[in-house]
């Protein structure tokens, strides 16, 4: 049975959409291939409504569920009559994409109207996961991709983004309430969450949180080289160009001396140039290396989509992990201690 193709007058109208309110995936889509950039351009549409319906509606809760009945509708084959329903409808039949990963979207952004804060950096690698790591699985899938080494590394890579996106906004969010650093992260830094929401300064403290953060970011920005290379080669340049912009947020966030309060980090534009340049370099010297485990918080997104079981991480994964952790957190005090020496 041949796979349903996205209308060309539907494609089009998801096209609009996202150049005017998705400029920056609608420039890096035009480094995919014609045969992944339709489909790609058909979920992110749909994902730009979800987020826009109840992030920008008067009312989250009617949103949301009016979302999960289109989506129940979509995944019935009877979309809701939009082009942006009918494109995301016939995409997911085509290539197969589990309910589960634009349902953990969906309920994501539902955490986002909810106001939800995230105790540990483990329960924001949760929130992460939803938002970022499926957009990350599914953008696999139209790929081609469908092992669960590949799947887990593009869901780090959706969740480094979504890191480096949280470093960027803190004051941002902070002015509009919203908090997605780790609350027990500001605890140990001497930050009291309320007091930083009510009114937002940037201080060496939290300087220090930011720089956590993307230390975390660049760790699964690294982990996501492998996946890059096991990506067919007409779609490495593009994905590798994202991972290098998107890395590169982390810098401007450096350089600003980690001040995401006073300043926004912005990737200029021929510096995107360059950027995507060198991605031309990493389709050829990008290796697949060892396997990795995939991240706890996305093993959920990988169940249903890979086509062999998922690897449980082992014991002794989790106790390395740690180990590292520790080990990077005991080495950042140390640095601490030498420069108030100095």
């Amino acid at each position: 049975m041949p796979h349903p193709s996205v209308n060309e007058h539907d494609l089009a109208a998801c096209r609009a959409l996202l150049c005017s309110g998705s400029r920056s995936f609608f420039a890096a889509s035009l480094l995919l291939p014609r045969r992944v950039r339709a489909p790609a351009t058909a979920l992110y549409a749909f994902c730009r409504v979800a987020d826009d319906a109840i992030d920008l509606g008067e009312d989250p809760a009617a949103a949301l569920e009016i979302l999960n009945a289109r989506l129940d509708a979509a995944y019935a084959g009877i979309p809701e009559q939009t082009p942006i329903d009918r494109a995301f409808a016939a995409t997911v039949a085509a290539f197969g994409i589990p309910k589960t990963l634009p349902a953990a979207l969906i309920e994501g952004l539902a955490w986002d109207a909810a106001g939800r804060r995230y105790q540990s950096f483990s329960d924001l690698l949760d929130y992460a996961a939803r938002v970022a790591g499926a957009v990350g699985v599914m953008m696999a899938l139209v790929m081609g991709v469908r092992d669960s080494a590949s799947l887990a590394r593009a869901a780090d890579l959706g969740v480094a983004m979504q890191l480096s996106n949280i470093a960027r906004d803190v004051g941002e969010d902070a002015s509009a309430g919203r908090i997605f650093l780790p609350l027990d992260w500001l605890e140990e830094a001497g930050i009291d969450p309320a007091d930083f929401v009510a009114s937002p300064r940037f201080s060496p403290a939290l300087a220090g949180v930011v720089q956590r953060l993307l230390d975390e970011a660049q760790t699964l920005y690294k982990n996501a080289e492998s996946g890059i290379a096991r990506l067919p080669l007409d779609c490495r340049t593009g994905i590798a160009a994202a991972r290098r912009i998107y890395a590169a947020i982390g810098t401007q966030i450096a350089a600003a001396g980690y001040d995401s309060i006073t300043t926004r980090a912005h990737v200029p534009g021929p510096r995107k140039f360059l950027l995507a340049l060198r991605a031309m370099t990493d389709t050829f010297l990008l290796r697949s290396g060892a396997h990795l485990p995939a991240l706890p918080a996305n093993l959920f997104l990988l169940q249903d989509a890979a086509q062999e079981p998922v690897a449980q991480p082992k014991a002794i994964d989790q106790l390395l992990t740690l180990f590292d952790r520790l080990e990077r957190a005991q080495h950042g005090l140390s640095q601490e201690q030498t420069g108030s020496l100095a």
